[in-house]
């Protein structure tokens, strides 16, 4: 039983929530049975129905902050497990906007067909639900939110979407190992959009799925033409990012292995980047699936690594091969002692386990200096390159080329 969900004790005869009073709380009936009861305004009392074990009493309070509508009364001794309300709403605002919306709006329905029905008949003013739909509409960015998704919908596979690629450089060589892609949205109106925007917009809706297989499949068709290009041979890696949503679907094997086959890259060549999130939301299916993808030959980063979870027992757990160190440690390390430590602690960490490192976010030479002295193997950041697209990205490679910097 969750801490937030408090068992409760109701004797037969009890009132558990009272009519006109404010909800606090609703609950899930463990054991025994109530009885729902409505007053009308002439005073008579009517029996509107039964709720027995399995069944959730109280949630409409808790939902739109309105008075009770009923009163309960337990016919037998019952036991509950109590939603509170402060729990109800810290749950539904991180839920999907639309989400959220909709559960308004059914409610305040639900509630106004109550209110003229025949057992009812209220006589007071109650707002109609036209004007509490539009009041929350105007409380939350639910309209932008759902227009902006059917917009990036509409972007997947246009000329609005493309990826950008940054170098992921070898400290000890000097060489580019890899380039981590990263999506890119330029709105026909609005212009650039930040992925910080975009991004959980499209994870919310379930968009995710379909943006990130057209970047899977993009940038492996791009690393070819890179490849090529440049003179080189099974060389580079790409890391493509993919979400929860992603490792949700079914058939997102199936999809990675078809795109590895149409594009002919190399698995190996191939690296994803989960987030710790991710670990934690699908333990089981994240541990079977990376499993797989590791047995093809991919390879496994955990992005940002070091500002997730606490919990460091899923890096054996989980079959993970590289560690990507937060550009937020980097960039305080040489000014902060802490910063430092947790950047040593994070190398040492991952090399006595096998993986290789990468820090994120290096901006200056004396960062990537100090990072070659810890023995972290690769970095990427501004100081090496911003991220471009791939015909700047390109030219730049060919340039490097020149200078040795590509093997």
């Amino acid at each position: 039983m969750e801490a937030n969900q408090i068992r409760k004790i109701f004797k037969a005869g009890d009132v558990i929530m009272r009519q006109g009073d404010q909800g606090d709380q609703a609950y899930i009936i463990e054991k025994g049975l109530v009885e729902i009861l409505i007053e009308r305004a002439n005073g008579a009392i009517h029996r509107v129905g039964t709720r027995g074990a399995g069944t959730i009493i109280g949630e409409m309070a808790i939902v739109d902050n309105e008075p009770r509508m009923a009163t309960i009364k337990a016919m037998e001794d019952c036991a509950m497990l109590e939603i509170t309300k402060e729990d109800f709403h810290r749950r539904l605002k991180t839920a999907d906007p639309v989400l959220q919306i909709t559960t308004q709006v059914i409610l305040t329905r639900y509630r106004d067909m109550l209110t003229r029905a025949s057992i009812l008949k209220e006589t007071t003013a109650y707002p109609t639900p036209e004007d509490l739909e539009r009041g929350y509409l105007e409380q939350t960015n639910t309209v932008e939110t759902v227009k902006m998704a059917n917009e990036f919908r509409a972007a997947i596979g246009t000329e609005q979407l493309s990826l950008h690629y940054q170098p992921i450089m070898n400290l000890t060589t000097g060489h580019v190992d890899g380039f981590e892609a990263l999506m890119r949205w330029n709105h026909p109106e609005k212009g650039p959009i930040s992925p910080a925007v975009f991004i959980p917009i499209a994870e919310d809706t379930g968009l995710i799925v379909d943006a990130s297989r057209w970047a899977l499949r993009e940038a492996c068709r791009a690393l070819k033409r890179m490849e090529a290009k440049v003179g080189l041979e099974n060389d580079l890696f790409m890391s493509v990012n993919f979400s929860t949503a992603d490792f949700a679907e079914e058939n997102f094997l199936d999809q990675l292995y078809t795109i590895l086959s149409e594009t002919d890259v190399a698995p190996h060549k191939v690296h994803l980047e989960i987030t710790e999130r991710l670990l934690m939301n699908q333990p089981q299916n994240a541990k079977e699936t990376l499993g797989l993808c590791r047995k093809a030959g991919l390879g496994i980063a955990i992005d940002d690594f070091g500002t997730g979870y606490s919990s460091l027992s899923y890096l054996h757990y989980y079959p993970i091969d590289t560690l990507k160190i937060d550009q937020s440690f980097i960039r305080n390390m040489l000014n902060d002692k802490t910063s430092m430590e947790l950047v040593k602690s994070i190398i040492s960490l991952g090399k006595n386990m096998g993986m290789k490192i990468i820090a994120e976010g290096v901006e200056h030479a004396e960062e990537a200096e100090a990072l070659k002295k810890l023995d972290c193997e690769r970095a990427q950041g501004y100081h090496f390159s911003r991220p471009h697209s791939e015909k700047d990205i390109t030219d730049k490679l060919m340039a490097w080329a020149k200078e040795g910097k590509v093997r």
